[in-house]
Parts: C-alpha cells; sequence; structure tokens
C-alpha cells in the first residue's frame, strides 16, 4: 500500500498528486511523442483521428461532465469550427490566427445560443440542442457561398511557423500539430478545474439549489461552461476538417453528436482521462471490428462478409454494458483496480457502492 503524506499547501494546489504520478505523465508523454518513428502512416493516422476525438471530447465533457447539461448537438459546433477555420484561411488569414479565431467564434456563437437554451433542463435540454444539430445541417446548404453547400470544401495545408501541413502529405508533421493542441487543451482544463469557474461548473452539477444557496449565478455559469465547450470543441472541427481533407454538410451530422455523447460516457463522465479512453474505443473500433472480419472469413474460408451498421451496433452494445455494469466508464474500473493495489488488504468492495446523484429537491427538474 502507498500512502502519501501532504506537507505543504502546494500538494494540493498542483495537477499531480506526487513525483510518482508526474512521472507516469511524462513517460506517457514521450511515448505519443516518439510514436511517429515507431508505427506506420496508417496507424499514425488512426491515433491523429484519437487525438481529434479527445479534444472533441475534452470539450463536451466540460459541458456535460462537469456541468451536468446534457448536449446531443455537439456536432454542429464541430462543423462551426470547421467551416470557419478554412473560410478564414481562404480569406487570407494565416493559420496560426485563424485556427484559434475558428474556436472564440464558435465559443462566442455557442454562448450567444446557450442564454435560451439553457432554460431547459434534462432530456429537454439534449432534444434542443439535438434540433439546433440538424438546423445546422440545413444552414450550411443553404448558405452555399461561403460555406460549398452540398459540394462541401477542401481543406487546403497549412503553413505552421514556415512548415507547410497537410494530412496526407506530411502525416507526422500534422498528428504533431495535434498533440500539441491535445497537450494545451488538457493543461487548461486541467487549471480550469482547479479554478473557482471550474469549481462552480461542478456545484452546477451536483445541485443547482445548493450552487444557487452558495452564491453561484447559476445561469451565467452554465453560459460560460457552453461557450468554453463549444470553444474547444470548435478547435477539434478544425483538426478534423484538416483531417478529412473534404468535408461537407453530412460529414457533421446529429450522429457524431450521438457518438461523442457515447463516446464520454463509456470513457468515464466527470473525468479528463475519461475522453482519451473513449476517444480510443472510437478510434480504433472500427479498425479492430474490420480485423475480426478478415479473421472470421479467412477461419470460415469465405469472404468478408460486410454487415451494415455493426459498427454502431457493436459501440451500443459497448454502451449497454458499462452503464449496467460500470456507470463510471473505462476509467472508472481503472480507477477501482489501482484503488485495490494500492489499498490492499484493506481494500472494501462497498467502497464504490452506487448511490443517488440528485436530491430530492431536484428529482423531477
Amino acid at each position: 500500500m502507498r500512502i502519501v503524506f501532504k506537507t505543504n499547501y502546494m500538494q494540493d494546489i498542483r495537477p499531480w498528486k506526487d513525483g510518482y504520478q508526474l512521472s507516469l505523465y511524462l513517460i506517457l508523454l514521450a511515448v505519443v511523442f516518439a510514436a511517429p518513428f515507431v508505427i506506420d502512416e496508417f496507424y499514425l493516422g488512426e491515433l491523429t483521428n484519437v487525438l481529434i476525438w479527445a479534444i472533441a471530447g475534452l470539450g463536451l465533457m466540460i459541458l456535460t461532465g462537469h456541468t451536468g447539461q446534457a448536449s446531443l448537438g455537439h456536432a454542429a459546433f464541430l462543423a462551426m469550427g470547421c467551416y470557419a477555420n478554412i473560410i478564414l484561411i481562404e480569406s487570407g488569414v494565416p493559420f496560426m490566427l485563424a485556427f484559434p479565431l475558428a474556436g472564440i467564434l464558435t465559443g462566442i456563437i455557442g454562448m450567444v445560443i446557450a442564454i435560451p437554451a439553457l432554460r431547459l433542463h434534462g432530456i429537454y435540454l439534449a432534444i434542443a440542442t439535438m434540433a439546433m444539430s440538424i438546423l445546422v445541417d440545413d444552414i450550411i446548404v443553404l448558405t452555399e457561398p461561403w460555406t460549398g453547400g452540398v459540394g462541401g470544401k477542401f481543406a487546403p495545408p497549412v503553413n505552421v511557423f514556415g512548415i507547410m501541413i497537410d494530412r496526407w502529405g506530411t502525416p507526422r508533421e500534422f498528428y504533431y500539430l495535434c498533440l500539441v493542441v491535445a497537450v494545451v487543451v488538457t493543461l487548461g482544463y486541467i487549471n480550469l478545474l482547479r479554478a473557482p469557474l471550474g469549481r462552480s461548473f461542478i456545484a452546477v452539477r451536483d445541485s443547482e439549489v445548493s450552487a444557487q444557496a452558495m452564491g453561484i449565478d447559476v445561469a451565467r455559469t452554465k453560459a460560460i461552461s457552453f461557450a468554453i465547450s463549444c470553444g474547444v470543441t470548435g478547435l477539434a472541427g478544425a483538426l478534423m476538417g484538416l483531417f478529412a481533407g473534404a468535408f461537407n454538410n453530412e460529414t457533421f451530422s446529429v450522429i457524431i453528436s450521438i457518438q461523442l455523447l457515447m463516446m464520454i460516457v463509456i470513457g468515464g463522465l466527470g473525468s479528463i482521462h475519461g475522453a482519451f479512453f473513449g476517444a480510443i474505443v472510437v478510434g480504433f473500433l472500427p479498425q479492430f471490428l474490420s480485423i475480426s472480419k478478415e479473421w472470421v472469413g479467412a477461419a470460415l474460408g469465405g469472404a468478408d462478409v460486410a454487415i451494415p451498421g455493426l459498427e454502431f451496433g457493436v459501440f451500443g452494445v459497448i454502451l449497454i454494458l458499462f452503464i449496467l455494469f460500470e456507470p463510471m466508464g473505462i476509467y472508472g474500473r481503472w480507477f477501482k483496480i489501482r484503488t485495490w493495489f494500492e489499498l490492499f488488504p484493506f481494500y472494501r468492495k462497498d467502497m464504490f457502492k452506487r448511490q443517488k446523484s440528485y436530491l430530492k429537491t431536484e428529482r423531477l427538474r
């Protein structure tokens, strides 16, 4: 059993628990930094896709995981960030300026939309955000002079400090671009949760009535959470457009919103780690199914059989299993395993017994 003794106040403030945990994160960072020199271009592209999904998951995690506001419309903000980035670049704005501007513009639009939408609660808010995602699909088609309509747009190579980066021509450089954005967003997220604003998010999630009693402006906190969430999601959308190379109104369908929500639930709702665990599942599940079908076909001596909807079916089964047996997701299961090793032989099974996450005053909200 490993016990961490606190000897100064900085141990409560810093992002890592002790030197051992910091060393693990540094080793992980070194591994992902060295990945392009070890794996081939195909798996490097898959790893890049995981990083982009993780950034999008972090954006939704701010709103749903740490503020408790369900959203089924974040595909709309992925689209906003993607189109804003490309339109700014085509207008002559350098990528290093267009990229953050795309996130800021998406965040501002998200905050404006949040003012009326966040008066709703629970399933009603989810339905409202889903309607917004469907509406953005039509808006993209109607604003064809800017968005290209059904024909869509093509993502050009971008200039980053004099280096031309293209997803297909320079996959290694594009991977490092996504890695840097993922690290910066993660560090910002960690510091946000340690700030008074982040603690306000968690207070609103746990109980709006109690948060209001403590002097927190619930409406303002929700609006800021929505803005930050949409801004981070917009950055992911900009990278997603560059990764796809070509996109149109069908690229960011409402299915992406549902998949994004399922991703953070499977990964672990309410944890930064959960966004990355869920992104790994979303990123590598299609390839795992494809390889599995090839193995099954080879074992049966026949050709591969195409099964429509197999990916979403398997994804749904995984989600149901986690909801039934591990509501805390992949990170929750890992946390329990780690706690077992840390507390052995004093670990008790009822330590993580499921409890009600609502107050009687908010049961019907």
